[in-house]
C-alpha cells in the first residue's frame, strides 16, 4: 500500500458514512435480517474488493451503480469476475432503478435468493 492510502477498513467506514440515497434505500430492505432473516453486510471486503452489499450465507453480492460507474466499468468488470470466480452471484442495479422501483429491485433480489416475492405471500 502506498503512503497515505486508506486501509480497506478506513475505506469501508468512509463508504458507509457517505452512502448514496439508492444505497440507503437498499440497506433499508436488507438491514437487521429484514429479508428472510438473512444477514447482509454493507461495504464488505471480499479479497481485494469492497462489495456494496454481501450475504455470505447465500454467496450473493449486490452492487449499486451510479453515474460514475461509466468511468469505472473496467474495474467493475474485473471485480465482478473475481467475485464470480470466488463463487458469488452478483446482482447489479442502476441508481435510477433503485430510486424509481425499489419494490421491483427487492423482488429481483428475493428471486436471486430463491425466495418468494414477498415475506408473507397470499395463500
Amino acid at each position: 500500500m502506498e503512503p497515505n492510502q486508506p486501509t480497506n477498513s478506513q475505506r469501508r467506514k468512509s463508504l458507509r458514512q457517505t452512502s448514496t440515497k439508492p444505497e440507503q434505500l437498499i440497506w433499508s430492505v436488507l438491514q437487521n435480517r429484514k429479508l428472510a432473516g438473512l444477514k447482509f453486510r454493507r461495504q464488505h471486503s471480499i479479497g481485494p474488493w469492497i462489495a456494496d452489499f454481501a450475504c455470505m450465507e447465500k454467496m450473493v453480492v449486490i452492487e449499486i451503480d451510479g453515474g460514475y460507474h461509466d468511468k469505472t466499468q473496467d474495474k467493475d468488470t474485473e471485480r465482478q469476475r473475481y467475485l464470480e470466480a470466488e463463487g458469488f452471484k452478483v446482482l447489479r442495479f442502476q441508481n435510477e432503478e433503485v430510486l424509481t422501483n425499489l419494490e421491483g429491485v427487492s423482488i429481483a433480489i428475493r428471486r436471486l435468493l430463491g425466495l418468494p416475492d414477498e415475506d408473507n405471500p397470499s395463500p
